[in-house]
Order: structure tokens, then C-alpha cells, then sequence
């Protein structure tokens, strides 16, 4: 894959986050918590998955995405380890919303899960600017 496919799958990435956080916004702002934190974990593995195409990295699972972010990104410092520690978060969670009907997020749950997924994504596509993967 050449270096401008790579751009534009990055950017289809990016593209498709930001329709996952348009659509936990609509989700939130109906009381349908649950659905909204499950868009805001789809919201943070797509930016994953743009990072990792920069290294030439594509995930088969959720769960290869979090050990390839783990292995290439938090290992090699690029990242903070509470960026591992939030996507894993957030992926037992999007199980949680989405298969056991008795457990229920709150608006409060779902205002700190968007925070702290909006920053490290912000760090994501920060990095993807200054590695000139993305543009402003």
C-alpha cells in the first residue's frame, strides 16, 4: 500500500469516528445511553484503526486492535498506558450495552466515557497531523 492509500483510508476512518460520535450525540440526546457509549467505543476503534495504518497494521478483532495499540503505540511510548486502559474500558463496556439488558449507563456515565474519548482521540489525530497523515 502506497503512502497516499494509507492517507485515504486514514481518512476513511476518521470519517467513519465522526459518524459514530454523531450518531452517540443523537443517541445521548434521546436518553438512549447504552446505544451512545456502545458508538462512543466505535467512535475510538476507528481512530485506532487509523493509527494503525501507520504502521502498515490492520486489525482482524476488537481484540487485535487493542493489543496492536497496545504493542506499537503504548509499548513504544507514543501514548500513555490509559489510552489501552480507556479503549479496554470502553470495549467491555460496548459488550456490556449491547448484551446484558439489565446493566444500564447513565447520562453521567456516558458525559466522562465521551471526555475522556474525545481527548485521547484528539491526541490520535494530533499525531496523525504531525506524522502528516492527516490534515488539519
Amino acid at each position: 500500500m502506497t503512502r497516499e492509500n494509507i492517507k485515504i483510508n486514514i481518512d476513511e476512518e476518521i470519517k467513519r469516528g465522526t459518524a459514530a460520535m454523531d450518531a452517540a450525540a443523537l443517541l445521548s440526546g434521546n436518553g438512549l445511553f447504552n446505544d451512545a457509549v456502545s458508538r462512543l467505543y466505535y467512535f475510538l476503534l476507528y481512530h485506532i484503526r487509523a493509527l494503525l495504518l501507520t504502521k502498515g497494521l490492520e486489525a482482524r478483532s476488537h481484540e487485535g486492535a487493542l493489543r496492536l495499540f497496545s504493542l506499537h503505540f503504548i509499548k513504544d511510548g507514543i501514548f500513555e498506558t490509559k489510552g489501552s486502559h480507556l479503549f479496554a474500558k470502553l470495549m467491555k463496556y460496548r459488550e456490556e450495552a449491547d448484551y446484558n439488558p439489565s446493566y444500564e449507563f447513565t447520562k453521567e456515565d456516558f458525559i466522562e466515557l465521551k471526555k475522556e474519548t474525545e481527548e485521547l482521540a484528539g491526541d490520535i489525530k494530533a499525531y496523525l497531523i504531525k506524522e502528516d497523515y492527516l490534515s488539519k
